[in-house]
């Protein structure tokens, strides 16, 4: 059976959760890392789906499992104000109160989760929406990353959104590599860290 781009569907939810955490070191496997395998996914994966189904796409192997994704915000500033006044109150407890400054894998990843604020940046004003995007090693470099961008870059125009950013880290240079041959270019975005910002237009890849 052929692969296939669709929307995301509830049944997919414990594969978004495995997805996220086999690609968040940098493209590479971060599990055993943290206390829970799903720590990262919800941080940087759940939530989206939770709150904003409707930009959420995933890659279907042909037989049902979703093998990768793109989901993101049409509207940063209110994701970050719902992800404090929703998805916070849906996972307390789950996770402990971080130690700050963080001492553990898991007091980076949840400072993070307890600041949704930290999306919302002056200089990404003119770029709202924002995107995460994570295929699982064997489906990369086959055109299908082509594929989920170009869905969830339709899906923002016809909410009538003109421009989308994404964070990464420098270290991932093939991600970079791919970012650059769909049309993003780096965003100047001062004292963020060790993170790059990208962004381009929602026309048509």
């Amino acid at each position: 059976m052929q692969p296939v781009i669709r929307p995301y569907r509830p049944a997919d939810l414990d594969a978004v959760y495995d997805i996220c955490v086999r690609t968040a070191d940098s493209g590479g496997d971060s599990r055993g890392t943290t206390s829970s395998d799903r720590l990262v996914g919800d941080i940087f994966a759940v939530p989206y789906v939770t709150l904003e189904p409707e930009h959420a796409h995933v890659l279907d192997d042909g037989t049902g499992a979703a093998v990768g994704y793109v989901l993101g915000t049409a509207d940063t500033a209110r994701f970050a104000q719902r992800y404090r006044d929703e998805w916070l109150p849906a996972t307390a407890g789950r996770y402990p109160e971080p130690q700050d400054p963080p001492v553990t894998a898991d007091d980076r990843w949840l400072l993070l989760h307890h600041h949704p604020e930290r999306m919302v940046l002056p200089a990404l004003a003119d770029y709202p929406a924002h995107l995460h995007i994570d295929l699982l090693p064997e489906w990369q470099g086959k055109g299908q990353g082509r594929g989920l961008i170009g869905a969830f870059l339709t899906g923002l125009r016809e909410a009538g959104v003109a421009k989308v950013h994404l964070g990464m880290s420098p270290s991932n240079t093939g991600a970079r590599a791919f970012y650059d041959r769909l049309g993003f270019r780096e965003l100047s975005v001062p004292d963020v860290g060790q993170v790059t910002f990208l962004g381009r237009t929602t026309d048509p890849l």
